[in-house]
């Protein structure tokens, strides 16, 4: 191919996975946001899931004491925020309706009468680590015989 021909092809191919791409609420805002609290039978709180309807933001904030698999409930329930964005529902509406799903499992489901406000996406993520420690540091391996 010629320069000019693969260049327009990898305009072209961009073009096709912005098109066709999903679609999402922002991750982002530094607006007041509502939250709830996803937990599950062995792990206790997993994370929080959150909506503020002014920057149509919603998302997960794991909760980095419950390890591993509050990380990967996130991606469970940004599959469900995607598919009520899809669905043309504000995040407050998605925060509702995840509020009710009772699926459970390792994913956790919503605390109910868990829904609360926080000043800002950062005091969420600030409480999500209380009680997270990091990790000690490993001893260095030990030498047989030394």
């Amino acid at each position: 191919m010629a320069d000019s021909e693969e260049s327009r092809f990898a305009a072209d191919m961009q073009m096709r996975l912005v098109e066709g791409g999903p679609v999402d609420y922002t991750f982002r805002t530094e607006k007041p946001v509502e939250y709830v609290a996803v937990a599950n039978a062995s792990d206790g709180i997993l994370g929080y899931l959150f909506a503020c309807d002014a920057d149509d933001a919603a998302g997960w904030v794991d909760r980095p004491a419950a390890g591993a698999v509050a990380m990967n409930s996130g991606t469970y329930w940004y599959g469900k925020l995607r598919d009520a964005k899809g669905r043309g529902l504000l995040p407050s509406q998605a925060l509702a309706e995840l509020s009710a799903d009772t699926g459970g499992g390792w994913s956790g489901q919503v605390v109910p009468g868990s829904r609360a406000r926080a000043e800002s996406l950062a005091g969420l993520r600030e409480k999500a680590r209380e009680g997270w420690e990091p990790p000690a540091q490993p001893e260095p391996p030990r030498g047989r015989g030394r």
